[in-house]
Order: structure tokens, then C-alpha cells, then sequence
């Protein structure tokens, strides 16, 4: 009969301590998701290695004091159609 006790007394306890746990691990996972959205990846992975020109750079310094700088080529970033997404109807 001390048997029979015994694991009565486990079972209550482990199901007790069952409920000590949260039902969703997975709490926070969403505001930890965007805060490593707005991280810069401190050691990007490129495709081609970064090389430098010194030829380059001597010509972007010489263009820089004589005031001749090139442009920076335009980009557009969005495509499609935009609308207002309101409408008025008078139907009342």
C-alpha cells in the first residue's frame, strides 16, 4: 500500500509543477524577431571580394576639389499605382 502512495504523491506533485510552466514557449519570440531585423549583420557575407582602386580613388578626390562631382543615378524604389483607398459614398 506504501507503493500505491508513493507514486499518488509523485503524480500530484509533477502535476502540480506542470502548471508552473507556460503554455506558449514561444512568448517574446516576436519582439526578439524584430529587434534582429533592425541589426546590421556584423559580418556580411559578400559574393565577390571587396577589392579598392587607388586609381579610383585618386580620380574621385581630383573630381571632388575641382568641383566636377558625377551625379548619383536616380533610383526608383516603388512600382505600381497608388491610390487614396477612400471612396464617399452619399448613400444615406
Amino acid at each position: 500500500m506504501t507503493i500505491d502512495r508513493k507514486m499518488l504523491c509523485s503524480a500530484l506533485a509533477l502535476a502540480l509543477l506542470s502548471g508552473c510552466t507556460p503554455n506558449d514557449t514561444g512568448i517574446g519570440d516576436a519582439a526578439r524577431a524584430n529587434y534582429a531585423a533592425q541589426i546590421v549583420e556584423p559580418e556580411p557575407q559578400y559574393a565577390e571580394a571587396m577589392t579598392a582602386s587607388g586609381d579610383q580613388a585618386m580620380a574621385a578626390q581630383e573630381r571632388y576639389r575641382k568641383g566636377a562631382v558625377k551625379q548619383p543615378v536616380a533610383e526608383k524604389t516603388t512600382s505600381g499605382i497608388s491610390s487614396s483607398g477612400g471612396s464617399s459614398s452619399g448613400g444615406n
